[in-house]
C-alpha cells in the first residue's frame, strides 16, 4: 500500500471519530420521533429519572426550551455600539444551558470533574440534581415542569421571591415548557 494511501486512509478513519452530533433532532414535536433519532437521548433521561425521580418528559421539555436539543448551545454575543463585540450574554453551554458557577457546584457535589455540559447524560444528571433540590428546598413537584422551569432559570432565591412575576414573558414562556411536558409525556406513552 502506498504512503499516500495509509496516510489519506488514516486520515479519514481520524476524521469519523470527530466531535459529537450537536445538531437538533429534525421532529422536535415529536417525542417518539426524537428518541428514535437519538437513542442515548432516551437512555440518559430514564438514567436521571431513575437517580433523581424527575420525570423524562419534564426533562425533555425543559431540554427543548433551554437549548432545543443542541448540545453545544450557547447564549448569543453582546456588542457595544452595535458592533463591538463585548462577550457572551451568559455563561450558560450544551444542552442545560448551566451556567459557570452552577455547573461548578453540581461537578464538586455529584457530577465529578470529569461532566461535561455537551454531553446528554451529564447534563441530563444536571439537571435532576438542580430539580431535585428544588423540590427539597422550595416543594415542588418534580412532575411540575413550569414550576421547576421557573425555578430552573431564576434560581431558587429568585423563584422564592416571585421574580418571575415581574416578567410576563417569563411566564407565559414556563406555560409553553409545562405545556410541552405534558405533550411528550402523551406521546411517550404511546411510543414506549
Amino acid at each position: 500500500m502506498s504512503r499516500f494511501l495509509r496516510a489519506s486512509l488514516l486520515l479519514l478513519v481520524l476524521a469519523s471519530c470527530g466531535g459529537g452530533n450537536y445538531s437538533a433532532p429534525r421532529q422536535m414535536d415529536d417525542a417518539c420521533a426524537i428518541i428514535r433519532e437519538r437513542p442515548k437521548y432516551l437512555r440518559a433521561m430514564e438514567a436521571t429519572e431513575r437517580r433523581w425521580g424527575v420525570p423524562v418528559h419534564v426533562l425533555m421539555a425543559t431540554i427543548y426550551q433551554e437549548s432545543k436539543f443542541i448540545g453545544n448551545a450557547r447564549t448569543p454575543h453582546t456588542f457595544a455600539l452595535g458592533i463591538i463585540p463585548m462577550g457572551r450574554q451568559s455563561t450558560a453551554y450544551g444542552y442545560s444551558q448551566a451556567l459557570n458557577g452552577t455547573w461548578e457546584e453540581y461537578q464538586d457535589t455529584e457530577g465529578g470533574r470529569g461532566a461535561k455540559r455537551d454531553d446528554i447524560r451529564d447534563a441530563t444528571d444536571f439537571m435532576g440534581w438542580y430539580m431535585d433540590g428544588s423540590t427539597q428546598k422550595l416543594g415542588i413537584s418534580k412532575s411540575d415542569a413550569e414550576s421547576q422551569y421557573l425555578a430552573y432559570h431564576e434560581g431558587r432565591t429568585g423563584f422564592a421571591s416571585q421574580s418571575h412575576l415581574g416578567k410576563p414573558w417569563l411566564v407565559e414562556v414556563a406555560a409553553k415548557v409545562g405545556a410541552r411536558s405534558e405533550m411528550y409525556r402523551q406521546q411517550l406513552q404511546a411510543c414506549r
